[in-house]
């Protein structure tokens, strides 16, 4: 019997990962569900897999959570021990009793949490992508301690490329290609592009998604940290790792090798499959989801970017290039932009011009412990809130 904290239970990733362990009563437990402020979802989890701990963001979201407890006639008997804040992510990721933390809360909310597990030598499921972009190299210096393999990718991509490279050794690799469905607006003309709105944005062709990741997904800027990922995690090069538009979304990442052979992981389109293979590492086990039938899988297309426009990709490699805190700033500037745009207070080609200006404002220096991280995190979201309100104002459309 495996324990998991679920960081992010009540996310899209955290209901697929219950549901993985919901398949496997006799192979996984729930030690620690860990949530925003999401009280209602989180109380039905609760009430199915009787974690040992349950973690609200706030103390407003825990009042209600304990409030709905009650109306739901569960003892207080059965109830889990009840928390908040960030120190409680950090006790329930970091708890002796705990085998596996999935992280996958959305932002730089989850970094320590992540951080102290890695250091604690969990094995820890990533599928917070920031982590890798905000402190890549203190959380790959943390996983070497106590071996890399430990850290185990959950993004689709980056699952199938820890997939693809099984097959040769690390000196063999040629290149690694992410594969990217393009997003809602691949074949949207660049002109009318200045036009989209927050509901079409939010309409992924492939994948379902947190509101986040899907417009990082329209920008391709969700591509561009994917790729920051890739270099962290596999200890690439950026010139070593490509972007291809791959619209169908069956292959999810390929390793090319220096004699010509190219390995694909090809799999349906359901996040369950990496999520078990980052919890059973490195076995196989049957998974809760579709196989893929090949004879119904028609045409794969692929193709390159259309880099200029969608500036964000090349944003990223700009950051990771420069490394040292550049990356940082990328992360910051992009949530403030994306938040901005979901709120209407920027157009949609407005987020990389507010990302590009929060980045040519920072002077790069190095990050080397979290509390440089959150230094720097808070001086990007700063500037990038005044570069967006500049933006505003020059366009009128201050709400």
């Amino acid at each position: 019997m495996k324990y998991i904290t679920l960081l992010g239970s009540t996310g899209s990733i955290g209901t697929s990962t219950l549901d993985v362990i919901r398949h496997h009563p006799d192979r996984f437990s729930v030690f620690a569900l860990v949530a925003g402020s999401n009280a209602d979802t989180l109380a039905s989890q609760i009430r199915e897999f009787r974690p040992k701990i349950a973690s609200l963001a706030t103390e407003p979201a825990l009042k209600r959570l304990i409030s709905i407890l009650r109306d739901s006639g569960m003892p207080d008997s059965e109830w889990p021990q009840l928390s908040f804040g960030p120190a409680s992510r950090i006790e329930v990721a970091t708890a002796p009793e705990v085998d596996i933390v999935m992280s996958s809360i959305v932002g730089v909310s989850g970094l320590q949490a992540t951080y102290e597990a890695v250091k604690r030598g969990k094995i820890v499921g990533l599928a917070n992508k920031e982590v890798l972009v905000a402190a890549g190299s203190l959380v790959m210096e943390a996983a070497r301690q106590h071996g890399s393999n430990r850290l185990l990718p959950v993004d689709s991509e980056h699952n199938g490329a820890h997939q693809c490279l099984r097959a040769g050794r690390y000196h063999e690799v040629r290149k690694l290609l992410l594969t990217a469905s393009g997003g809602p607006f691949r074949n949207t003309p660049a002109e009318a592009l200045q036009s989209v709105t927050p509901e079409q944005a939010l309409k992924h062709p492939t994948w379902v998604m947190g509101p986040r990741i899907t417009i990082d997904s329209s920008t391709l800027m969700n591509k561009g940290f994917e790729v920051i990922e890739a270099c962290w995690l596999f200890d690439l090069p950026p010139s070593k790792v490509e972007v291809v538009v791959h619209p169908q979304s069956k292959i999810h990442a390929m390793v090319e090798y220096n004699d010509g052979t190219v390995i694909a992981q090809v799999s349906a389109t359901d996040m369950r499959m990496p999520i078990q293979y980052a919890l059973t590492y490195p076995d196989r086990w049957d998974a809760p989801v579709p196989f893929l039938d090949l004879t119904r899988v028609g045409g794969l297309e692929f193709h390159d970017p259309a880099w200029d426009d969608f500036p964000c990709l090349g944003l990223a490699y700009r950051a990771l290039e420069a490394d040292r805190s550049l990356p940082i700033v990328l992360n910051a500037a992009n949530e403030v932009a994306v938040a901005s745009f979901l709120e209407g207070r920027l157009g949609f080609t407005d987020i990389p011009v507010l990302i590009t200006r929060t980045m040519d404002a920072h002077r790069a220096g190095r990050a080397e412990t979290l509390e440089d991280v959150r230094r720097i995190d808070a001086w990007a979201r700063e500037r990038a809130q005044a570069e967006g309100r500049r933006l505003q104002s020059k366009q009128g459309n201050i709400t």
